[in-house]
């Protein structure tokens, strides 16, 4: 029975999905199996384990106390991503669950050694998850954490041409997070940015949870730094980062730089450090021979390194690889 599950995750790896196609799909099969009356999945940061695109269906939720649970959730221990890393947990970790009708959770962050790509939680209103559902979805999370990384891969094989113009953009948050301000150019940006097929903007849910990983930073409860990067469709990618502003909180929305293009690109295809150190050096514009130098290689070791560097991301030349790292034609 897992293995049918794995099998049937592993096909819906192989199809062309953005990565929130990815995990609602990867939902639908979950909840085949382990049912549940609600659900959370959210593709986060490989490197700040920030959730930066979630897709919930959570009908018990009233969404004006969205904020306060995200803010709740970052500060709670038993719900640090890194604490479910590849083994499902159960328990209301929150008193506000029980408040709106949740008696169960049952969570697990999808990780790998090139980092953490998403998270998955189910909730239910009547019974609780047993021993061998959360085990299941502890089984399949190494063929789920492949399949996501790999959608989030696909998203730098996009034409380039499709990339438009972003912010800068700042939004203005409360202590509580509730939205105070925000500038012209992220009002722009929050509507017509929007990836292909989506119902509203991700960046209200990425503000939230950057801007409560700071509040978990300030208080000693921080899973990583207070960032994200956010995929809009087609190739492009924004940051988002929070900052103190008083005792509010600032939200900067602006495009991913070069190099944190090139790092996603690369722990998205696997690379290894060295393939993502001579990845760093191709897109900088540099030949075999001043990679070897820098690497202090041999010329023809360089060469084998640019060759399994264009395998992995499925480039057949170097300037289609870069164009694809930096998002530019």
């Amino acid at each position: 029975m897992t293995d049918d599950l794995v099998h049937r995750i592993e096909a819906l790896s192989a199809q062309q999905n953005s990565p929130r196609a990815f995990g609602e799909q990867l939902v639908s099969r979950l909840r085949s199996r382990v049912p549940s009356e609600g659900y959370v999945f959210a593709v986060t940061d490989p490197v700040t384990l920030v959730s930066v695109s979630p897709v919930a269906d959570v009908p018990m939720l009233p969404w004006a106390r969205l904020p306060e649970l995200i803010r709740r959730r970052y500060l709670t221990p038993s719900r640090r991503l890194d604490a479910l890393l590849g083994t499902a947990r159960s328990g209301l970790w929150d008193p506000m669950l029980a408040e709106i009708g949740v008696m169960d959770t049952a969570a697990v962050t999808l990780g790998d050694r090139h980092g953490t790509w998403g998270s998955v939680e189910l909730w239910r209103t009547n019974t609780a998850f047993t021993h061998s559902e959360l085990d299941l979805l502890t089984q399949v999370a190494s063929a789920a954490t492949a399949g996501l990384r790999t959608a989030v891969s696909r998203t730098f094989a996009h034409d380039a041409q499709q990339l438009l113009p972003v912010g800068p953009a700042v939004v203005i948050l409360d202590p509580d997070l509730a939205l105070r301000s925000q500038t012209d150019s992220a009002a722009a940006t929050l509507l017509t940015l929007l990836p292909p097929g989506e119902e509203m903007a991700p960046i209200p849910a990425a503000a939230y949870n950057v801007g409560a990983a700071l509040i978990a930073q300030e208080q000693g409860a921080a899973v990583g730094e207070p960032w994200g990067r956010v995929h809009l469709g087609g190739s492009r990618w924004v940051t988002v980062k929070a900052s103190r502003l008083g005792d509010d909180i600032a939200v900067s929305i602006e495009p991913s730089t070069p190099a944190e293009r090139t790092d996603l690109l690369g722990r998205a295809c696997a690379l290894s450090p060295r393939e993502q150190e001579v990845l760093t050096l191709v897109v900088r514009g540099l030949d075999s021979r001043t990679i070897a130098e820098q690497l202090v290689v041999a010329v023809t070791t360089a060469e084998d390194h640019v060759k399994a560097l264009l395998a992995k991301t499925g480039c057949r030349t170097r300037q289609v690889l870069t164009a694809r790292a930096l998002g530019a034609a």
